[in-house]
């Protein structure tokens, strides 16, 4: 999307808590090609709205954010970003199509890792770019052109796996919620982050845009990296990976794989603290997934 539709001189605006490849992908590379990049607090109208610069071509944003489930307001970040001439992208790849859709909040573009809950089973990687013919037109020219397409065995499984992702996500947004309760009430945390709690900050933003509360549970433990380690390596059932959007649950420890990349100065920035632990939670049967994050908390 960036280099399809921005140029050397061009200026993005991206949210702070984007995932940490997103990052290095416009540090190391798209300042690279001259364009100008500059982050902005995910939640900070005010932030977007000032930061906005006459060479502003695109806002970038994760709603939710991975892995702290930050939220902003599509449909009012839209409202600023087209009262000064720039686009908004957002990726949606927590909430996928069942639980949102930016382009009726007036959002101009939308990305999706169709790797995560399209495919929902962890068999292809590829990605999905939506938006309005004008802006698209450009986009499709670039893919052509570079060359990144998908074979046909992988789309087609794709299609199928959008066959089932409604009833899916309605199966996930129900695990997440039952055990975010339930990690809320454990001695052991010091806190859950799901837009589903009603202690998140953001709960009533996300019932107003959002059909379900998505599928990722982060929280912060007690004893920093060495409490969060101890936590990962006493669960059996739920498996050890950076990936998400599977039909099986996964953990993973941020700090040192999502954004291992970034500086201990960024990931501060970005809130991504070493106690942190991120659960994408499956479709398992919940009563095994609270036993096995109960073996993490008796390891603290």
């Amino acid at each position: 999307v960036v280099m399809s539709l921005c140029s050397a001189g061009d200026h993005v605006l991206v949210s702070r808590s984007v995932f940490g490849s997103t990052i290095s992908l416009f540090e190391k590379y798209f300042k690279r090609f001259g364009i100008e990049v500059d982050y902005v607090a995910l939640a900070d109208l005010s932030g977007w709205d000032a930061a906005i610069k006459a060479n502003t071509k695109l806002l970038f944003v994760e709603s939710p954010s991975n892995p702290l489930a930050e939220l902003v307001d599509i449909a009012e970040l839209a409202k600023i970003a087209h009262a000064k001439g720039a686009m908004l992208v957002v990726d949606n790849c927590f909430c996928t199509p069942a639980l949102q859709q930016p382009l009726k909040m007036g959002a101009d573009i939308v990305v999706h890792s169709a790797t995560k809950f399209i495919d929902g089973q962890g068999r292809c990687m590829g990605g999905v770019v939506a938006g309005r013919s004008e802006q698209m037109k450009e986009v499709v020219g670039f893919l052509r052109t570079a060359g990144p397409t998908l074979s046909p065995f992988n789309a087609w499984i794709f299609l199928k796996g959008l066959e089932t992702l409604n009833l899916r996500m309605k199966a996930h947004c129900a695990n997440a919620q039952q055990l975010a309760e339930w990690l809320e009430q454990q001695n052991g945390i010091e806190k859950v982050h799901y837009a589903g709690l009603k202690s998140h900050p953001q709960h009533e933003l996300a019932l107003r845009q959002q059909k379900g509360f998505g599928a990722v549970v982060s929280f912060e433990v007690k004893g920093g990296k060495e409490g969060a380690w101890r936590f990962i390596d006493a669960t059996r059932l739920i498996s050890i990976t950076a990936n998400l959007g599977d039909s099986k649950t996964t953990i993973t420890h941020p700090s040192t794989t999502s954004h291992g990349r970034l500086a201990p100065q960024e990931r501060e920035a970005a809130g991504i603290r070493d106690s942190l632990i991120r659960v994408a939670v499956g479709l398992e049967d919940v009563a095994d997934l609270q036993a096995d994050l109960a073996r993490g908390l008796a390891a603290l």
